[in-house]
């Protein structure tokens, strides 16, 4: 049946049974397949579009730039299995080369533009890289060695810049692509089974891990995300570059879907909003910070199917869906898993529980304790997860691996509780905790707190050493930028938690930055802003003492 046919049947089901509908379908054979099943059925209509830079593409130009792609590459001497790390902004190429590799069974391994040579080199070593494919705009980071030596390793006949100008001193990619064949004949099987991406995670702490994750995996993604309420999603907006996860799968979700993603070339919350209304978008990852720009007449002017909200404040959570005419439900996945827990768009007295759901379709999950048992109901423990589609396990890392099962559940890291109807609640991380007396402090819960406030833009919970407490709460904040010479008052942010927060949670200690570190993904990375540091009382304000603490020497 058409896509059109095949929405109404999923809409006319139960959440249980469409689940049950998703979880019996046979997944297309591969990603190619994927592809040309909806170039077969939607080939005139735009795939993708570039708005803010290329423009759109067809699906029926897009089945033949993947094919001359996956040919140069093949020519180049990618195969199935061959590693290649790609550098590259949100331009159309970057896609490209990922649905490219996809087709020969080949790795892609995405950097992120904003690493230094130090983490492309971690990289490359890393995921054992064998082509690198670099803008030129950041060609500058490849050192400039003699002719004929290995460059991070790599034979320069292994690197390619897109972009380069006459002379460059790495051949052009596009030089490999021009003038290939739009006809592609691979000659062997590429399954479920096969790796696509060494995905790497964040790395809050230490170097980041490269996740395994198959064919099968993204397969799995887009179809969970883009099925499981039974909701046409037509128009799909992406605002983040796609070295990163999600613009991989929402493309997954437009391609089921037969649909057009909208690419942005990154992410503005100021921007967000009129976006939603100029291209007609049905679904989105809707973030708290676009909420919290100023107000505009036209908000409500969306055509909006649903939106996934992740950790906003439950407080803001019916105003956002009353504010953007959004359907806007809780969601929860991660880089391992992909997705994970889910609120169905027809469980509205869940609006403002802070819940992140019920298990989506393919997925078990379980609260459990530190040796693997369940933990009893609403009490919290640690999730763990297991289904089709998962990773594959961090590569070349098995301590990491060992770590991060009981058996075949993957442990995710997360405290959780869940409900008597079986609803999920997040309340921290397992390491991201403050221990204060004999109480466990989730420094998720303090942070989202403290950014409900107007005057805070970002903030970050640390444990400092205490002697009495064994661990006292400290927040680094930053502000919205107008307030950062005339500070706020320090009684005003004490007031605000103390009526939000038990008084064992509220920070001892306040230190106002002009930004805090962030890892590649736009986490904080709070390993590095303790970096160096050995009395994390300095530069404080300390509440139980009423003062600024100061280092020697420095007048207060």
């Amino acid at each position: 049946m058409n896509i059109e046919s095949y929405i109404a049947h999923l809409a006319s089901l139960t959440t249980a049974q469409r689940h049950r509908y998703i979880e019996a379908e046979t997944l297309p054979a591969n990603i190619g397949c994927l592809l040309d099943e909806a170039a077969a059925e939607a080939g005139d209509r735009d795939a993708w579009n570039f708005f803010e830079g290329e423009g759109a593409l067809s699906y029926r130009d897009l089945q033949r730039a993947v094919n001359r792609t996956a040919n140069a590459l093949r020519q180049w001497g990618v195969g199935k299995g061959t590693h290649v790390a790609a550098m590259l902004p949100n331009i159309p190429l970057m896609p490209t080369i990922w649905l490219a590799l996809a087709r020969l069974g080949a790795v892609m391994v995405p950097v992120n533009i904003r690493y230094t040579s130090r983490e492309l080199q971690y990289v490359i070593d890393d995921a054992q890289v064998e082509f690198l494919v670099v803008h030129a705009d950041h060609a500058a980071m490849l050192d400039p060695a003699a002719a004929g030596a290995k460059v991070m390793g790599l034979d320069p006949s292994r690197i390619a810049l897109v972009g380069a100008q006459e002379g460059a001193r790495y051949q052009s990619f596009e030089r490999l692509v021009h003038g290939q064949s739009e006809n592609l004949t691979v000659g062997y099987e590429v399954t479920h089974d096969d790796l696509l991406n060494i995905q790497y995670t964040s790395g809050t702490t230490g170097f980041p891990k490269g996740c395994m994750l198959t064919q099968g995996y993204w397969l799995t993604n887009g179809k969970v995300n883009g099925m499981r309420d039974g909701k046409r999603y037509e128009r799909v907006l992406a605002p983040t570059p796609f070295f990163y996860l999600d613009p991989q799968w929402l493309l997954l979700v437009t391609f089921y879907h037969r649909g057009t993603l909208f690419v942005a070339n990154r992410q503005s919350a100021s921007r967000f909003a009129q976006w939603l209304r100029t291209y007609r978008i049905n679904f989105c990852l809707f973030p708290e910070a676009a909420y919290k720009q100023p107000a505009h007449e036209n908000d409500g002017d969306t055509a909006l199917a649903r939106a996934n909200v992740y950790g906003i404040r439950k407080e803001i959570h019916a105003d956002l869906r009353r504010r953007f005419n959004a359907p806007a439900m809780e969601a929860f996945g991660m880089t391992e898993v992909g997705p994970c827990l889910y609120v169905p768009l027809d469980q509205l007295d869940m609006v403002g529980s802070g819940s992140c759901g019920i298990p989506a379709p393919l997925r078990e999950c379980r609260v459990v304790d530190e040796h693997g048992q369940d933990v009893p109901t609403g009490e919290i423990g640690e999730l763990v997860v297991r289904g089709r589609g998962l990773m594959l396990g961090y590569y070349r890392k098995p301590d990491a691996n060992r770590d991060a099962y009981f058996g075949e559940w993957f442990r995710t890291g997360d405290l959780f509780r869940k409900d008597e109807k079986g609803f999920h609640y997040i309340v921290g991380r397992i390491k991201d905790m403050v221990r204060r007396s004999s109480e466990n402090i989730a420094a998720r819960e303090v942070e989202a707190v403290l950014r409900g406030l107007p005057e805070v833009l970002e903030a970050a919970i640390v444990a400092v050493p205490d002697e009495v407490r064994g661990e006292e709460v400290k927040a680094y904040i930053v502000l919205q930028e107008e307030l950062r010479e005339t500070r706020v008052p320090m009684e005003h942010i004490f007031a605000y938690c103390d009526a939000n927060l038990a008084s064992f949670k509220v920070p001892r200690y306040v230190e106002f930055v002009d930004d805090l570190p962030k890892t590649p993904s736009g986490k904080i990375a709070k390993g590095q802003l303790l970096a160096g540091k050995t009395d994390l009382r300095l530069g404080a304000y300390d509440r139980v003492e009423s003062r600024w603490n100061v280092a020697v020497g420095e007048c207060e």
